[in-house]
């Protein structure tokens, strides 16, 4: 009877084991959501291709110290960045980033950018390309990088018949990104410094100036593919033209496949100085393979 009972008991603990052990090696992997901040470097060989969309809109500014309302402009920018993983320990990108915009003015709607069109109150066209490089200056902190990126303009004219299309001046471009997830796993904050230096095209209102834009990110996971988050972020452009602005958002990502990720993102432009105030609506398709 003991031999028996001791065979059951026997059999019982394994099963629960073999159970256990099963368990453990079906518990799901984090999502590339939770796992592939900005902050976060590729494996070697491995690719990111993010195509952004940015559709801001004003009907107000604040311009010498006086706001006032203003017939409506709207300003679309398209961009595509592409990153790959080049090194043997996982602490180098390279990539490139290519910007195309649609702008109108005149107080045409704010789907006026989308007929892509050039005339009197629009114009359209890719407006610059940049190199860009992302590395972890520190061996032993992978939440922290920095993406650095030389813009290059290709247009010929800021404006023309009035509509103002991108900046002429080239751009040298730091982002430092570092991330932090709370013990329970369900919280992230993310933080980011934008420094960009503008110079070498004299007719640049750019030109000669230099922006800092800090921006922190609160994220919430309610589930393994999902976050909502909401933001603030500022803007304070030093030199020979100078403006600062303030926006609050909300906004949202799903991990639609194993392969693509959609973002969603509104702000709005609470304050400000020589600058529009209005609002943006963005949205973005991230494949990571």
């Amino acid at each position: 009877m003991k031999k028996v009972l001791s065979k059951s008991l026997f059999v019982a603990f394994l099963a629960i084991g073999l159970q256990v052990q099963a368990q453990e090696n079906d518990a799901p992997a984090k999502s590339n959501v939770q796992t592939y901040t900005p902050s976060k470097l590729l494996n070697k060989g491995q690719w990111d291709i993010k195509f952004f969309n940015n559709l801001y809109t004003e009907t107000k500014g604040k311009f010498n110290g006086v706001k006032a309302d203003k017939a409506r402009e709207n300003y679309f920018t398209s961009t595509l960045e592409v990153f790959t993983g080049v090194s043997e320990n996982n602490r180098i990108n390279v990539g490139v980033l290519l910007e195309y915009r649609s702008n109108t003015i005149g107080g045409r709607s704010a789907t006026a950018v989308f007929d892509l069109g050039n005339d009197a109150t629009a114009r359209k066209g890719l407006s610059s390309f940049a190199p860009a490089i992302k590395f972890q200056p520190l061996e032993n902190v992978g939440n922290f990088s920095i993406q650095s990126a030389f813009h290059i303009p290709i247009l010929e004219n800021e404006t023309e018949n009035g509509v103002f299309l991108d900046q002429t001046a080239y751009t040298f471009q730091n982002r430092f990104f570092y991330d932090y997830t709370l013990p329970s796993g369900n919280w992230q904050l993310f933080t980011e410094l934008n420094t960009e230096y503008n110079f070498g095209e004299e007719d640049s209102f750019a030109n000669k100036t230099f922006l800092l834009a800090p921006g922190i990110f609160m994220s919430y996971f309610p589930s393994d593919k999902s976050t909502v988050l909401g933001f603030v972020q500022h803007a304070q452009r030093f030199g020979d033209f100078t403006q600062d602005y303030t926006a609050l958002g909300f906004g949202g990502k799903y991990q639609l496949t194993d392969l693509l990720n959609l973002e969603v993102l509104y702000s709005k432009f609470i304050r400000g100085n020589d600058t529009g105030l209005g609002q943006s609506f963005n949205i973005g398709l991230r494949a990571l393979f």
